[in-house]
């Protein structure tokens, strides 16, 4: 059993969405040129629009992150505030009622001065037409003690009686006058309070809406990437088993144009006959560690190791000839060297296992838990990796 090799997404910055997808568009008519080379690089030009859009779908969902916590502090904003609004309106309704309580006592303040300068008038008016008697008339015209007593009372009560009507008079002037300050001053706390109360609520309105059209567009841009993505991974797909489908038909040939292989009884891997200088290292570096263990991370700490996994491995051997200049995982080789297969070397990658022939022979660790060494004739999997080689080779 092999280990695979798990690496994080390099994220590209995501380009315009117009050019991603016209990428999409493209590569879905299949109207790319045809070819190893070409297939390869709508391959790739896939898989950098699948990153984009993986970028773009992740930037949305940040978004909508941030709108779902916007909306959940607008609400308990609109919670205090209703807190607020509940304690205002509360208030205006007791302003409310004393201004109504207010408007009715101002009325019969009004009534009751109107009522005393009603009487006052017909008091005077009866004064003067019935001719009333003053205290030199009573004294006079009064016979005995008795009657003068009573006389004189009677003055002393219409005397009273006109004191209190013109004291009721003024004191309702005075009432009426503090009755309609007071009442102005209620209509003016009135319409301050119904200000606040429409401000504070059209702000948390507007808050509210805000935040949700900013998470409804954030939700269809995801919802449209999510669906880009769908048809470009489908594509994806179809382009990657084609590209293992020509790949396994060149395995099969075994390169016969490099002019034969040869291997030792002890399953090392010769060169063969006219094999450039780079070709011999990687062989003599792969015959190196051929039968050494598989040990994950083997490798990729320093190059000299006591085992080896996929990529350790493969980066070994490369490196011999100058073709890497550190250990690389699996995933980094999908990006390496240029597309397509080789005339001497082949690399497959993915995110989680790599392998290479070299010269017709495979170099893999899925031949070594197998057979026991790394090379082998034959096999391998191709489905799902990408197919690259070293310039020139």
């Amino acid at each position: 059993m092999r280990f695979r090799h798990r690496h994080p997404w390099i994220l590209r910055t995501a380009g315009a969405a117009g050019a991603v997808a016209a990428t999409v568009a493209i590569l879905a008519s299949g109207s790319a040129p045809s070819g190893a080379a070409s297939l390869q690089d709508q391959i790739e030009a896939a898989q950098s629009a699948k990153s984009s859009l993986q970028s773009a779908i992740s930037a949305d969902s940040t978004k909508i992150e941030q709108t779902t916590g916007g909306l959940r502090a607008a609400q308990g904003r609109l919670n205090a505030l209703q807190s607020d609004l509940a304690r205002r309106e509360a208030q205006l309704g007791t302003v409310q009622t004393q201004l109504l309580a207010a408007r009715t006592h101002l009325l019969d303040l009004e009534n009751l001065l109107e009522r005393a300068a009603k009487a006052l008038a017909s008091n005077l008016v009866a004064n003067y037409e019935g001719n009333a008697p003053n205290l030199v008339t009573v004294v006079l015209q009064s016979h005995g003690f008795p009657d003068l007593l009573e006389q004189l009372q009677f003055l002393r009560t219409i005397g009273d009686q006109d004191a209190r009507i013109v004291d009721s008079t003024r004191i309702a002037r005075a009432e009426v006058s503090r009755q309609a300050d007071a009442l102005g001053k209620l209509e003016l706390r009135d319409q301050r309070l119904t200000a606040v109360v429409l401000a504070q609520r059209n702000q948390v309105a507007a808050l509210q809406d805000a935040l949700l059209g900013e998470r409804i567009r954030a939700l269809g841009d995801r919802a449209s990437n999510a669906a880009r993505l769908g048809s470009l991974n489908a594509h994806l797909d179809a382009l990657e088993t084609k590209a293992a489908q020509q790949a396994a038909a060149a395995a099969a040939t075994g390169n016969a144009g490099i002019g034969g292989i040869a291997v030792d009884t002890g399953g090392m891997v010769q060169p063969p006959p006219g094999a450039p200088a780079a070709v011999r290292e990687v062989i003599a570096a792969g015959n190196a560690i051929a039968t050494l263990p598989y040990i994950w991370g083997g490798g990729h700490a320093s190059f000299q190791a006591d085992g080896y996994d996929c990529s350790g491995s493969v980066s070994y051997a490369l490196a011999a000839a100058g073709l890497v200049s550190a250990p690389m995982v699996s995933g980094d080789f999908e990006s390496w060297g240029e597309p397509g297969p080789g005339r001497w070397i082949t690399v497959y990658a993915s995110d989680g296992h790599v392998w290479m022939e070299v010269a017709g022979w495979r170099f893999d660790t899925v031949a070594l838990a197998e057979d026991g060494t790394r090379w082998a004739q034959g096999g391998g999997e191709f489905a799902g990796f990408v197919v690259r080689h070293p310039a020139g080779l």
